[in-house]
């Protein structure tokens, strides 16, 4: 079942949002060279209790952080810990989310470390957040699932192909409905797959989490001994950009942008739904 919410309710999600995108503030302007994953922890635990919100990743399925941070190879679902210390030249993905009263949010964005990073390396992480809104801009009333998924495949598959051959959309993780959890119906590919059909229709009130996670390699991954850390196959680095964002009958609303998405979907001809917080 698809959870569908009322104007009030996604008000709440909104709140939840906005305390994300305290997170990633306060965590893009830490991921410098000499910081830990933990200490980025920290942070984003800080940043949720001052907000009075509750984190939703520590203890979710057992996974240890308030945030996941995924640095180079690593996909997503990145432990923090004192021994993975940021140098210049890394990338980091940080995801991230928080509940207000059962409410949740999610997002996530991948932030350089110092300088010198590759070219390719620069251009992995436009394709990926620009994936990411071309699926935001999709998301729109009588259409369905699939044309977010055909929208975030199109607009990477439509990029001139870096060295290493062509970007890889990760297959074994996708985006996902969100509102009373974390992870709720439907998932949501970030390609097509005629084995998945068209999926839902959308309609207002429905709230997704989009996120396209794409390697400068292999599509393919796999799973540490610690049961969360996802790399890579071919140890290519890869970019994880994310948004929640909740499609109202004023249009789409990004719950986890610090102005709902209004500046970024302006440039694409779509006008935002106003914010219900004001």
């Amino acid at each position: 079942m698809v959870e569908i919410k009322t104007p009030e309710q996604i008000a709440k999600m909104r709140e939840a949002g906005l305390v994300v995108a305290a997170i990633h503030r306060a965590c893009g302007e830490a991921a410098q060279p000499g910081t830990s994953t933990k200490e980025l922890d920290e942070i984003a635990a800080k940043v949720i209790a001052d907000h009075g919100a509750k984190p939703n990743f520590l203890g979710y399925g057992g996974f240890p952080g308030n945030i996941c941070t995924s640095v180079n190879d690593v996909v997503v679902h990145g432990i923090p810990d004192r021994e993975t210390v940021l140098k210049s030249g890394d990338i980091i993905s940080i995801d991230a989310g928080a509940i207000v009263d059962g409410w949740h949010g999610d997002a996530a964005f991948t932030a350089f470390v110092g300088s010198g990073h590759a070219p390719e390396v620069v251009e992995l992480s436009r394709v990926t957040e620009e994936s990411m809104w071309a699926g935001i801009a999709a998301f729109r009333n009588g259409d369905r699932l699939v044309d977010i998924s055909k929208a975030i495949e199109n607009y990477i598959r439509r990029q001139p192909r870096p060295a290493t051959g062509k970007y890889g959309i990760i297959e074994d993780y996708g985006g996902h409905g969100i509102g009373t959890q974390m992870h709720m119906d439907p998932h949501l590919l970030n390609y097509v797959s005629r084995k998945r059909g068209r999926g839902p229709k959308l309609v207002p009130g429905m709230c997704l989490a989009i996120e396209p996670m794409v390697s400068l390699g292999t599509p393919r991954t796999h799973v540490l001994e610690d049961e969360w850390t996802v790399l890579t196959d071919d140890g290519t680095w890869a970019c994880h950009w994310e948004h929640s964002v909740a499609l109202t009958e004023r249009g789409p609303l990004v719950l986890t942008a610090p102005d709902g998405g209004r500046a970024k979907l302006a440039e694409m001809g779509i006008e935002a739904a106003p914010d219900p917080l004001g």
